[in-house]
């Protein structure tokens, strides 16, 4: 696993809330197509672990022995490009279910996932997939409904980046980030990305990225304190955004 040392496991004694059929986490992904006693195998063999800030999840290329159920945080999943460069292609929170395309397919993983901010993870082993996926038609259904939304989730980060500027995909990102991670009590962005991290989602360098958010500012469309971004303008950027 690529968890280092300063992970560590919560034991179902500490957690009995987390276990599988109790979980409403579960309603937010394929796992809720599961039967209860297949919840209750999940439950007794799974393990609740807490990842730190900057942690690698798994990294690309790796075999995993299981998947991993986002309980609280958010992690990148980003891929190593042929020059080297990290291109994060999707952040994902709450309710997602990392790695489950690399067990089904046995096959290495082609993306790293690193927590982005502190995290609560239920690692749960290969088998207790692999098995209500050959008995569970209802479940197999929802993972294949699930997979097929991820293709057309990558087909559009493909088309965005083909076809639309940096100043687009960072309006469109901004946007994203608002609607889908909230605000703090000032109004700044509630989920904090380094300018390196922002320019990996937009696709850019971090120099490119850095001047476009400061000709944002100048529009007044954003303001900043540090790497904390507020958005001033929500309507200007749906404008960029929409290329009018």
């Amino acid at each position: 696993m690529a968890l280092n040392s300063c992970s560590f496991v919560i034991t179902m004694s500490e957690h009995t809330h987390a276990r599988c059929e109790n979980c409403i986490i579960r309603q937010m992904n394929s796992f809720k197509a599961l039967k209860k006693e297949e919840l209750k195998q999940m439950a007794d063999h799974k393990e609740t672990r807490v990842i730190k800030k900057g942690e690698v999840i798994f990294n690309e290329g790796e075999r995993l022995g299981g998947v991993f159920c986002v309980r609280n945080g958010v992690s990148k999943l980003s891929k190593m490009s042929d020059n080297g460069r990290d291109q994060i292609v999707k952040l994902a929170t709450k309710g997602e279910v990392l790695g489950h395309r690399s067990v089904i397919s046995s096959e290495a993983t082609n993306l790293s996932a690193t927590a982005l901010e502190d995290m609560e993870v239920c690692f749960i082993p290969k088998t207790h997939i692999e098995e209500p996926l050959q008995t569970n038609p209802v479940f197999t259904n929802a993972v294949l409904k699930h997979m097929a939304q991820e293709l057309k989730f990558a087909d559009d980060v493909i088309v965005n980046m083909a076809q639309k500027s940096v100043r687009q995909r960072l309006a469109e990102l901004l946007m994203y980030l608002e609607d889908n991670f909230g605000v703090d009590h000032e109004g700044y962005l509630f989920l904090q990305l380094s300018r390196a991290d922002v320019a990996d989602v937009v696709g850019t360098a971090t120099e490119l990225l850095i001047r476009t958010l400061t000709k944002f500012k100048k529009e007044g469309l954003v303001s900043t304190t540090g790497k904390r971004i507020k958005i001033e303008d929500k309507k200007a950027l749906y404008n960029i955004v929409e290329g009018m």
